[in-house]
């Protein structure tokens, strides 16, 4: 098939497999692969290690923002959407459940969405990108020419959320997972920058039911229709 030089933006809900689709996309139509979410993990791996998240979940914004300046993450070349902090990459870190309980309040500061934009920016100049999160199709690039919502059932949602945690050595209860599912659905959607929502020319994908190699399918059918091509 020949694919545009487009954008295409994924947001959708935690947990509905929209880093994981992501990257099949960028692996099968040769997309440069870019991960919000795990930008937004750095700066909270940032601020934990440097004690700057009180035990209430408080972030003391005025240490964060002028740090933030000599704070180089980036997305490694050797391991396509591996995020590193300066030279140490900190996939792995960025995905414990206790970086996942302060994303959050770090993701809500202005000034942390300014410094991740600006990468997403300087990263994706000149199309051809697939990018994951919860306000890219909204915010970051409003004028993506393919936008994906991604849901799932919550329940559906848990049990992925917990076998990839039992998988990385990091076991916890579904019910442990769906209580956090449902508290971060609920702060996504209701935070006051750049709320969760789906944009007006998204395209919902529900896949609760679906294998990653049909959404592919389903991905592939939905370009063809809008540009014209076939396989």
């Amino acid at each position: 098939m020949n694919i545009p030089d487009i954008t295409i933006a994924i947001d959708g809900y935690s947990s509905t497999g929209k880093s994981s689709f992501a990257k099949l996309v960028s692996r099968e139509l040769g997309f440069l692969y870019l991960d919000s979410g795990a930008l937004y993990r750095g700066v909270t791996l940032f601020c934990m290690e440097n004690g700057w998240i009180s035990a209430a979940g408080e972030v003391d914004g005025m240490l964060l923002r002028p740090a933030l300046k000599g704070l180089d993450l980036h997305f490694g070349k050797e391991i396509p959407g591996h995020l590193y902090m300066g030279e140490r990459e900190i996939e792995k870190e960025i995905r414990l459940m206790e970086v996942s309980s302060h994303v959050i309040p770090v993701f809500a500061l202005a000034f942390v969405r300014e410094y991740v934009d600006e990468i997403l920016h300087r990263e994706g100049n000149g199309g051809r990108v697939v990018m994951d999160g919860r306000d890219i199709g909204t915010t970051v690039f409003p004028n993506a020419e393919l936008k994906i919502f991604m849901t799932a059932d919550p329940l559906v949602r848990a049990r992925r959320r917990a076998a990839e945690l039992e998988a990385k050595g990091m076991p916890s209860t579904i019910e442990e997972v769906l209580e956090n599912l449902k508290e971060r659905d609920y702060m996504d959607s209701h935070r006051a920058v750049s709320p969760l929502k789906q944009a007006q020319d998204a395209v919902v994908l529900d896949n609760s039911d679906m294998t990653f190699q049909q959404q592919m399918q389903w991905l592939l059918d939905l370009i063809a229709s809008r540009w014209g091509n076939s396989r």
